[in-house]
């Protein structure tokens, strides 16, 4: 059986806040497919809150404890969501 999970990722002040999330990201480089990032942008502006999809791999208790580690960053807020 095929598991589909998506993790969902909101980021505020992704300009500070960047950095520590690119970390955690490394050290579970391993647990990660694809990873999309999304921000608005215009002539205007660039903000800097975004948002970020991940397809994760692994077991479901691995993926969970990637969540966990990056809620604990400031300025970040994921969630799992499982597809199955």
């Amino acid at each position: 059986m095929s598991y589909y999970y998506v993790i969902g990722v909101r980021m505020d002040n992704r300009i500070n806040n960047a950095s520590g999330f690119q970390k955690v990201l490394t050290e579970n480089g391993c647990k990660i497919k694809a990873r999309l990032g999304l921000h608005e942008v215009s002539e205007d502006l660039c903000a800097t809150d975004g948002m970020i999809i991940l397809q994760p791999f692994g077991e479901k208790a691995e993926i969970e404890q990637l969540v966990k580690e990056l809620n604990q960053l400031d300025g970040i807020k994921a969630k799992l969501i499982d597809l199955n």
